[in-house]
């Protein structure tokens, strides 16, 4: 059972899990986050693109898959991973923080927020979240829920924005702010790097962990192009330490003019993922041998005896 304690003057959430609580730093505001999503769901067509090529990239591995896979979960898909499953005839339900997008969908859709998942144990063989889990607070407990609502030997698929994504863009701005105010306040999501996507798959218990890097190669002809982009997929600042209130135009300016551009004016700017892939823990499933159940010593491998 699960509960909620807001009001703490930390600004954390407490979690009660199987009689245990623990506090969760809240780095970003979840209200925010879906006020953005809502604004984004007239503009999210303009960014389908990208978002279709982390979709393909990230839904190829189901080709590697020899099951079949019958009940799937998209979280914040926006519109492109459903509707991708479902082609490939995998009866889907599409999950969002907004009810903009939810709204949007044409085939079974819950509006909830990612960090309270509302699924019975053993709900679906198949969950995937494509470039929606970098706003998530508690990101080890949602991966924990992830897994409890995976059937057996169900599979888990993510996309998530990865280091150095948005690097150049996160020292502009700041080089920016401290030039014209003397100090910076946050303006960009902390992503995190591959390897940590990899421990969190395995502290969250997923048999069989994979953190793959890739990357989308994009290219704007101004470097406005790459704020507008944002925009339109509902991806500007939602930290709860951000400055409230507008930027000013000055500040917009001086950063994007610290930003390389090529010859023509263009700017390259590639978005950095990582391609989780997890299982959920199954007795069909490969186990690894105990100490002492090894033929081969290690050093006998290395040194290449028979």
């Amino acid at each position: 059972m699960r509960s909620r304690d807001r009001g703490l003057g930390s600004g954390g959430a407490r979690r009660h899990i199987g009689g245990m609580s623990m506090d969760v730093p809240q780095i970003f505001d979840r209200h925010a986050v879906r006020l953005h999503r809502d604004r984004a769901a007239a503009t999210v067509g303009h960014v389908r693109p990208v978002l279709a090529e982390a979709a393909d990239r990230l839904l190829d591995r189901l080709d590697d898959v020899t099951r079949p896979f019958h009940a799937g979960l998209d979280i914040g898909g926006r519109g492109v991973v459903a509707q991708a499953l479902r082609a490939r005839g995998i009866a889907t339900v599409t999950t969002d923080l907004s009810p903009s997008m939810c709204a949007a969908d044409a085939g079974p859709a819950v509006c909830m927020d990612a960090e309270w998942l509302p699924f019975a144990p053993h709900s679906f063989d198949l969950v995937v979240a494509c470039l929606s889990l970098h706003w998530v607070n508690d990101l080890p407990g949602v991966l924990a829920q992830i897994r409890r609502i995976l059937a057996p030997d169900g599979l888990f698929l993510a996309c998530m924005p990865v280091l150095p994504t948005l690097g150049g863009l996160r020292h502009a701005l700041m080089e920016a702010e401290t030039m014209l105010r003397g100090g910076v306040s946050p303006r960009i999501s902390p992503f995190p790097g591959l390897r940590d996507c990899a421990g969190l798959l395995q502290r969250a218990g997923f048999a069989l962990p994979v953190a793959d890097a890739d990357v989308i190669h994009l290219s704007y002809r101004t470097p406005m192009g790459l704020l507008t982009d944002l925009r339109n997929a509902g991806e500007t600042n939602a930290l709860r330490a951000r400055a409230r209130g507008l930027t000013h135009p000055a500040l917009i300016a001086d950063a994007l003019g610290r930003l390389p551009v090529g010859a023509d004016g263009s700017m390259e700017q590639d978005l950095h993922v990582a391609m989780m892939t997890g299982w959920s823990p199954a007795p069909t499933q490969p186990q690894p041998l105990r100490p002492g159940q090894f033929s081969v010593s290690l050093e006998d491998a290395l040194r290449g005896t028979p």
